[in-house]
C-alpha cells in the first residue's frame, strides 16, 4: 500500500489542507477501482466503511492479491470536515461560496470532444486510451484558483481513468440505496444486490454536475454527440460510477460498516480487482431499480412539528399517511401523504420544519419529473 498526500491551495495565511489517497495493487492495473468517502463531509458512515475496507485491502496487497488497481480516499473532503457553526457540522456546502461540494464538476465530454474527434478510429479500446489520455492532459493543465477547485481537480485526477467509481455517501435517515446513470447500471447491479439495497435510483443524467456523473457521463455523452454527427467511432462505457447512500447520518456503527465493507470487498472480487479462486455468488436483489424521475420529494405545506407515521424502508401506496405537521399554537394538523407508490427510502432528521421544508422521499416506478433531479 502506498499513501500519497495531495496538498490543496491554501485559502488563508497559516492554513493548509491535504487529501490523502491510499493505493493498492499496481499502477495501471485493470480493472482500476476508485473509492472515496464523505465528499459531503457530515455524511460519515462511508468513512467508517472505508476504514474497515482499508484493512482488507492492506492484507490482500501484502499477499499480492490485488490484481487490479484500487485507490481509496477515506476522507474526500477535508475542507467540509473542518467547517462547523455553533457546534454543528457544515459539510455539504463550502461556506465561502455556498457551493455544494458534490456539484459543479466540469462537463468533460464537452471539453474533450474537439480534442479527440479527429483522432478516433475503429478500435474501441484504442479510443478508450485516447480519451483517457485527453482527460489526463486536460486535468494536468487545469490551474485551479481556489481551495475548492483544487479539491475537485485532486479527486478527478485520481479517478479519471477508473473503470469503476464508488462514491460513498449517506442520507439523513434512510435505508441503503444507490444512485447511478442508466449507462452504468449493468456492471453495478451485482453491487446493489451485495449491499442489499432497498432502492436504486437511475437517471440518464440527473443534472447539477455531481462528481460521479462527471466521470461516467464523459463516455455516453461523447458517444451520443458523435452519433448525432453521424460519426461511427465506437465509444464504450469505459467508466461506471455510483453514489452509494449508506443509510442515515447516525448509522456510524462497526457492525454495519463491517457488513458493508465486506459487500464492497466481495464486489472487488467479482469485478476482478482482487484475486478470487472461485466465482462470486450474486445475492438475490432486494429491490428493482426505479427511475430517479419517479422519486417523489415530500414537502411541508406549513410550519410545525414533524411527526412521522411511516418508517424508512416501508412500501407505501398513493394516499398513505407518511407524516403530520402539527401547529401547537392553532392546534392544526397537516397530513402529508404519498403521491406515488413505492419505497419510502429517506427522510429528514429534523423534527421542526418551516414551510416548504423537505420531509422525505419515495422511490416510485413511474417517471414524472424533468429537469435537474438532484436536490441542493
Amino acid at each position: 500500500m502506498q499513501r500519497i498526500d495531495h496538498p490543496l491551495i491554501s485559502p488563508s495565511l497559516g492554513v493548509h489542507k491535504t487529501v490523502t489517497s491510499l493505493h493498492f495493487g499496481m499502477p495501471g492495473g485493470r480493472p482500476k477501482v476508485y473509492i472515496q468517502a464523505s465528499l459531503h463531509a457530515e455524511e460519515l458512515p462511508g468513512m467508517l466503511v472505508a476504514h474497515h475496507l482499508r484493512k482488507l485491502l492492506t492484507d490482500a496487497d501484502e499477499k499480492g492479491e490485488v490484481t487490479g488497481e484500487v485507490i481509496l480516499v477515506p476522507v474526500a473532503n477535508p475542507i467540509g470536515l473542518a467547517q462547523r457553526l455553533d457546534h454543528k457540522p457544515m459539510g455539504r456546502f463550502e461556506l465561502d461560496t455556498s457551493e455544494n461540494f458534490n456539484r459543479h464538476y466540469p462537463d468533460l465530454a464537452k471539453v474533450l470532444e474537439p480534442l479527440v474527434v479527429d483522432a478516433l478510429g475503429d478500435n474501441a479500446q484504442t479510443n478508450v486510451a485516447l480519451v483517457r489520455t485527453a482527460l489526463r492532459d486536460y486535468l494536468a493543465q487545469w490551474a485551479p484558483a481556489t481551495e475548492l477547485q483544487s479539491l475537485r481537480k485532486t479527486l478527478l485526477s485520481l479517478a479519471f481513468d477508473a473503470d469503476l467509481v464508488l462514491d460513498l455517501h449517506c442520507d439523513c435517515e434512510a435505508v441503503m440505496h444507490m444512485y447511478a446513470e442508466e449507462a452504468c447500471w449493468p456492471p453495478l447491479q451485482p453491487l446493489a444486490n451485495m449491499l442489499q439495497c432497498e432502492a436504486v435510483l437511475l437517471a440518464k443524467n440527473s443534472g447539477g454536475g455531481p462528481f460521479d456523473e462527471c466521470l461516467s457521463g464523459v463516455w455516453w455523452q461523447l458517444k451520443q454527440s458523435l452519433e448525432a454527427k453521424s460519426i461511427t467511432a465506437p465509444i464504450p462505457q469505459a467508466c461506471s460510477t455510483t453514489t452509494i447512500e449508506f443509510r442515515g447520518e447516525a448509522d456510524v456503527d462497526h457492525a454495519l460498516a463491517t457488513q458493508d465493507s465486506q459487500a464492497l470487498w466481495t464486489f472487488l472480487k467479482h469485478a476482478g480487482a482482487v484475486c478470487n479462486t472461485s466465482p462470486v455468488p450474486i445475492p438475490r436483489a432486494h429491490c428493482q431499480a426505479t427511475p430517479l424521475a419517479g422519486s417523489e420529494t415530500l414537502i411541508a405545506p406549513a410550519p410545525g412539528l414533524l411527526v412521522f407515521t411511516t418508517a424508512v424502508g416501508q412500501r407505501v401506496q398513493v394516499g398513505d399517511l407518511i407524516a403530520e405537521i402539527i401547529d401547537p399554537i392553532t392546534d392544526t394538523t397537516h397530513r402529508i401523504v404519498a403521491g406515488v407508490a413505492g419505497v419510502f427510502y429517506a427522510r429528514v432528521r429534523e423534527r421542526y420544519l418551516t414551510t416548504g421544508g423537505e420531509v422525505g422521499k419515495i422511490a416510485g416506478a413511474i417517471p414524472f419529473r424533468t429537469g435537474e433531479l438532484l436536490g441542493a
